[in-house]
């Protein structure tokens, strides 16, 4: 009479309510990051739409100095490619280039051909030190920008003396111009120059910051009056917003990755994502614990595997398969006891030559036994199977 036992269930496949607990709270992260991140698009587009832009009134645009200047009769256009600012340069226009750093380093060249021989007045707002250079050849930007936003003139500029202390402070810059003005210093660095061509009426004015020109800016110290007299000096004011649509912009080596786009804080911000979800994974790993080995219910002979694993070779009629594996054994088991190497036992030059000469025996025979094709049935199969036997008897005999 025999006992039935019964196993406790050893499955540990967790469930879906357990894998939703374990999980919920990297997901929940994840939300929160998203909705975060969406947030503060929301925000940034709401508060920095349209900046510096005349037809603006943002609290960062600049619709505010553009109607003052209106009712002086300066007329404002704005324009957004190179070929539009290019061809609106002239003795009686005023170019006005909002954000240089936008600029790829062949449109800074065209435009700076333009503005050179124009004989009007070209403002560069806030140019970096790589926009700068091709713009204003021989002004150099430090490094270090202005501690202080509101500055004193220090210079004999018509307009900065009229207008008093300004927020000018931002990018300070150096150059090699002796007859240049150099306003607004700080740290005795400007930033503001006023540049003469080298020929006619044109200049060339470097602003180090954009703040005299925002609505939010403009009624504060002498911002307005500053501002008023920048632009207004010509009749026309041509208001250059660079846009990454231009296709001057796509030439040659100037072409710029999907990465070289996008801001660096998305950058490190995915990076910070990818550690984030390193840690959890390792968080989550230690809490689960080491892998823990499982005693089989049932002990099974190895007869009994290689009785089962015949019997499908058998029902599927794989002597193909079933010879292979017998010869691969045979010749595993006989490489060693010739000299040769196991990792040479499958090799017919290496294992044929060592068996003749154990067995002084013809070598095409050895060929066709351990090498040879598949069997044509069953039959075949027993006798290949009884031929390797007496083979391996026989060089196993002393």
């Amino acid at each position: 009479m025999t006992t039935g036992v019964a196993f406790p269930a050893t499955s540990t496949t967790p469930t879906t309510r357990q894998v939703w607990t374990r999980s919920r709270g990297i997901v929940l992260a994840l939300v929160l990051v998203l909705a975060g991140a969406v947030a503060i698009a929301v925000i940034r587009s709401d508060t920095r739409h349209g900046d510096l832009d005349p037809r603006s009134a943002d609290p960062y645009g600049s619709r505010a100095v553009a109607e003052l200047l209106a009712d002086r009769g300066v007329d404002t256009r704005v324009v957004t490619t190179l070929a539009e600012a290019r061809a609106a340069t002239g003795p009686d226009t005023t170019l006005l280039v909002a954000v240089p750093d936008l600029l790829t380093p062949h449109q800074q060249s065209l435009l700076q051909g333009s503005t050179a021989r124009s004989g009007g007045r070209t403002v560069l707002v806030a140019a970096g030190s790589t926009s700068v250079e091709r713009l204003a050849p021989g002004v150099t930007a430090d490094p270090a920008n202005s501690d202080r936003s509101t500055l004193n003139p220090h210079c004999t500029l018509t307009a900065a003396r009229r207008a008093g202390s300004a927020d000018t402070g931002g990018i300070r810059y150096t150059t090699t111009h002796l007859d240049a003005n150099t306003c607004y210093p700080s740290q005795r660095l400007a930033t503001l120059l006023r540049i003469p061509a080298a020929s006619g009426n044109g200049d060339t004015v470097v602003l180090g910051a954009p703040d005299i020109l925002l609505n939010d800016r403009l009624d504060k110290q002498g911002n307005a009056s500053l501002a008023l007299q920048l632009l207004g000096s010509r009749p026309h004011l041509v208001w250059y917003l660079p846009s990454l649509s231009d296709a001057t912009a796509t030439g040659t080596g100037d072409q710029k990755s999907l990465f070289d786009l996008l801001p660096s804080g998305w950058l490190w911000g995915t990076l910070q994502l990818f550690i984030a979800a390193a840690v959890a994974a390792l968080w989550r790993a230690r809490r689960l614990g080491p892998l823990v080995p499982e005693k089989l219910p049932v002990a099974i002979r190895a007869s009994e595997t290689v009785e089962g694993r015949a019997r499908l070779y058998r029902k599927a009629s794989a002597r193909d398969r079933a010879a292979a594996a017998l010869r691969s054994t045979v010749r595993t088991r006989l490489a060693p006891l010739v000299g040769v190497p196991v990792s040479q036992a499958h090799a017919p030059e290496a294992l044929l030559p060592a068996l003749s000469a154990h067995l002084h025996g013809d070598g095409r025979t050895l060929q066709a036994l351990l090498f040879g094709p598949p069997p044509a049935d069953d039959a075949a199969l027993i006798t290949l199977t009884d031929q390797l036997d007496a083979l391996e008897r026989e060089v196993r005999r002393p």
